[in-house]
């Protein structure tokens, strides 16, 4: 457990994000599509009631991925084995490890009014997206920096050239969604933000040598140089409270999702979004750190592995300055276009992050059998992954429940690994997905108006929000 204590410390301080969505869910008409797709309609007139919520039971995702070292990680996942003496040094090589995840903590959908079916929603969620490329130096650093002079080398160039980014926060939203038109839709998700935590650095040039022993009981020095810089919300991890995990916006920021569909008349569905759009301001306690400095180590073979690793990490540290500083979130743009052909809807969606590297092509083919749906999800993640996703869905108009994975046989294989604690099952790179929730409907029915004495929105006079903000005049 230590030794994964360490390698997630060693990430964040030398230190994309898997981006797989819940694609499956895109335009199921689920609580989930209305929050992440906000030009999506939730309710069905005649049939839906007119609230929705999943009762803090919360609809949870997460993905992460290894890409590099796949043996090492597989162990150190399955059988909790720390060991680095396989790992081939001097080969300039960079693995990545990517996660993200996104938990809707509350949400409340309101049926606002049937003319240009619109809808209401608030929302809190916590949100983490990381990314990491890391060396094989770093790992074998972690297990013992004698590693280095076991591989027969004494000089390492770029051992070091690590650069990541971790971030968290809660995020509060308002979301708005209206059709323009019979074809036409429109949605706005407009998010309060309070950050968690936040870490990012980039090493752009690094180098790890020893000396030889000048006498036989005389230990070489270690001479290592680091160049780059280092933001962070906390500079140690003493520094992170519990309190800080609670909402309390010292670190405040702002988002904004915009979306819009389409619906043809032969069926054609289009959707695109811009998502999460937004900054945070970390506060004034953050670290930064602009450093280009060399350390040399002398006498190491009388330091524990620890003490060479913390005079290592403190020409970092020891750089910082105390200050607050602005990072965007991780916004992305996504594209849709899917047609139905009786019980099979196939949609082919491109998701591309614009600030971040990363981003997806996924083709989700989806089964219709009645209230049930299953869905299979080939993808490609644009670090080069593939990925085969698969999604079961039971949703009514009042009700709804998934359950899904976005890599479904990594999942198994690495759930069955863990559970064995048996490093030999699998082969390839590492990776575990999977999502889950529920949302449930309540309230009266949202009936049309021919049908029922009463209806949201009735005597609605406001008119289309989009069409005034667009200039066309709401028809009556």
């Amino acid at each position: 457990m230590n030794r994964i204590y360490y390698l997630s410390l060693c990430f964040l301080l030398f230190t994309s994000q898997l981006n797989a969505q819940q694609y499956g869910l895109f335009n199921t008409g689920t609580m989930f599509d209305g929050f992440e797709n906000p030009a999506q309609k939730t309710f069905v007139l005649d049939y839906s009631r007119e609230l929705a919520s999943n009762f803090f039971i919360p609809t949870f995702s997460i993905n992460a991925a290894n890409r590099g070292n796949n043996d090492f990680i597989r162990l150190l996942a399955s059988e909790g084995k720390y060991t680095a003496r396989e790992v081939p040094l001097g080969t300039k090589k960079l693995n990545s490890i990517t996660q993200n995840s996104n938990t809707y903590i509350a949400t409340l959908k309101i049926f606002r009014s049937w003319k240009y079916q619109k809808e209401i929603g608030l929302s809190w969620q916590i949100r983490t997206d990381a990314r990491m490329d890391y060396t094989n130096e770093t790992l074998a650093l972690l297990d013992t920096y004698r590693r280095f002079e076991e591989s027969g080398l004494t000089d390492f160039d770029e051992a070091f050239n690590n650069k990541g980014l971790v971030q968290s926060y809660h995020q509060f939203s308002l979301s708005y969604r209206e059709n323009y038109d019979k074809k036409l839709a429109f949605g706005v998700k407009l998010s309060l933000l309070s950050g968690i935590s936040y870490n990012r650095l980039n090493i752009t040039e690094s180098n790890f040598s020893r000396q030889p022993d000048p006498a036989p009981d005389v230990s070489g020095d270690i001479a290592v140089k680091l160049s780059g810089y280092y933001k962070a919300s906390f500079l140690k991890w003493d520094e992170l409270k519990q309190k800080d995990v609670a909402p309390l916006f010292k670190n405040p920021g702002a988002s904004i999702t915009m979306g819009t569909t389409y619906t043809a008349k032969n069926g054609t569905f289009i959707m695109a979004n811009i998502k999460d759009l937004g900054l945070i301001r970390w506060s004034s306690k953050s670290a930064v750190a602009n450093f280009n400095r060399s350390v040399a180590i002398s006498n190491p073979d009388t330091m524990s592995n620890k003490e060479v690793e913390n005079k290592i990490t403190d020409v970092v540290l020891l750089t910082a300055k105390r200050q607050g500083f602005f990072a965007p979130t991780n916004a992305k743009v996504d594209f849709m276009i899917s047609k139905p052909f009786n019980r099979y809807t196939p949609s082919l969606v491109i998701s591309k992050n614009i600030f971040y590297q990363g981003g997806d092509a996924a083709f989700v083919n989806r089964y219709n059998f009645g209230e049930f749906s299953l869905s299979a999800i080939p993808a490609y993640n644009f670090d080069g992954l593939f990925l085969f996703g698969a999604q079961a869905l039971y949703k009514t108009p009042n009700f709804e429940f998934f359950l899904g994975s976005d890599n479904l046989f990594k999942t198994i294989t690495q759930t069955n690994a863990s559970t064995k604690q048996d490093a030999t099952i699998g082969s390839g790179y590492n990776g575990i997905s999977a999502y889950m929730g529920l949302g449930i409907k309540f309230g009266r029915t949202v009936e049309h108006p021919q049908n029922s004495s009463f209806m949201p929105g009735i005597n609605d006079n406001e008119g289309s929000f989009f069409q005034r903000l667009f200039g066309r005049k709401s028809r009556r």
